[in-house]
């Protein structure tokens, strides 16, 4: 059955859905936050199929996708740094923080790259990963902790990752 619903439809109701768990991580239900999160991976996944299946693939979508997966992990590392500054726990923004930073420049690595015309999909955390981990680690309270710590060293090391590997590649050019 076709709905008619455009691909960018798709992506900007994941991006809701994501904002919804992350007030929920904000306010300390974080295993509620977790299964809201669940909720908005189909959309995550469904928004380039449609593209493709109504042949709408374009830069402008995948420019939007990539966007928006960007506010929706500065949504949910918002959500903890909230929650933890509810508890007074300075330890645990760091580590949001830090989680939250690497992150972005994990991503912001490969948009920059492939300006060079590099394809950079190298590194340990790529956001497949980082969802793995973060959904983890907010279902299943005892993980938190483990989680943030993996995130927040993880995530920074795959962005040294990705930077060398650009390094060593434009330097061999």
């Amino acid at each position: 059955m076709r709905l008619g619903v455009h691909p960018d439809t798709i992506t900007i109701a994941g991006l809701a859905v994501v904002a919804i768990g992350a007030i929920a991580i904000g306010a300390s239900a974080l295993q509620l936050g977790g299964v809201v999160l669940l909720f908005s991976l189909p959309l995550d996944a469904l928004d380039g199929a449609t593209a493709r299946a109504m042949g709408r693939t374009g830069p402008l979508g995948a420019i939007l996708d990539s966007s928006l997966d960007r506010y929706a992990d500065g949504l949910i590392f918002g959500g903890l740094v909230m929650h933890f500054a509810g508890i007074g726990d300075r330890l645990g923004i760091g580590l949001a923080l830090a989680a939250l930073i690497g992150s972005f420049v994990v991503s912001y690595v490969r948009a920059r790259a492939g300006e060079a015309a590099l394809t950079v999909k190298v590194g340990w955390f790529t956001r497949f990963e980082r969802v793995v981990v973060l959904l983890l680690a907010l279902l299943i309270p005892p993980l938190l902790w483990i989680g943030l710590w993996v995130l927040a060293i993880g995530t920074n090391i795959t962005a040294i990752q990705r930077l060398w590997y650009v390094y060593s590649q434009l330097k061999e050019a």
